[in-house]
């Protein structure tokens, strides 16, 4: 299926935020800035942390046909964050500096900010899929340096020259 670069998908990996014991305040904050930056977003998958919910979201949101899909949580060093190992299998190429990029700036926020293990890439049939932290205020940062990204990355992917 050919991706739809207008449409986003947001996933949150939470296991309190799955189990409803939490209220998970940094998915609407990446759904808003996305949809203020021109994507249409639908609702807000949650999912408990572990590589096979992580994989299992991401295929599935794959399956809707979005060009762009933003994971919030579990990109920590943490025994149960294991975010990047769900992506990882999704991806056909990392975009290593988008993730180093979003660990840059964020360190300039927070000194923590560089143990995020989250990944950027590309899927075989060119989505792009990122992982921030989960946090509200890493993941409402993470999306403000991503979002200026993603129209350049969707026209290469589209075959548009490096004008």
């Amino acid at each position: 299926m050919k991706p739809d670069y207008s449409r986003a998908a947001v996933i949150v990996v939470s296991d309190r935020g799955s189990l409803g014991t939490a209220e998970d305040l940094s998915g609407p904050l990446v759904a808003r800035a996305l949809r203020e930056a021109g994507f249409t977003v639908g609702d807000i998958a949650v999912v408990p942390d572990g590589a096979d919910s992580v994989e299992g979201a991401l295929r599935a949101a794959l399956a809707t046909g979005v060009g762009t899909v933003v994971t919030s949580g579990g990109t920590g060093v943490g025994p149960r964050d294991l975010t990047p190992e769900g992506t990882r299998p999704v991806l056909a190429r990392e975009l290593p500096g988008v993730a180093e990029e979003l660990r840059r700036q964020g360190a300039g926020q927070t000194p923590t900010a560089v143990l995020s293990r989250g990944l950027a890439g590309i899927t075989d049939d060119g989505v792009v899929v990122v992982n921030l932290p989960g946090s509200p205020h890493g993941a409402g940062f993470g999306v403000r340096v991503l979002t200026p990204l993603l129209s350049h990355l969707t026209d290469q992917l589209m075959g548009g020259d490096h004008s």
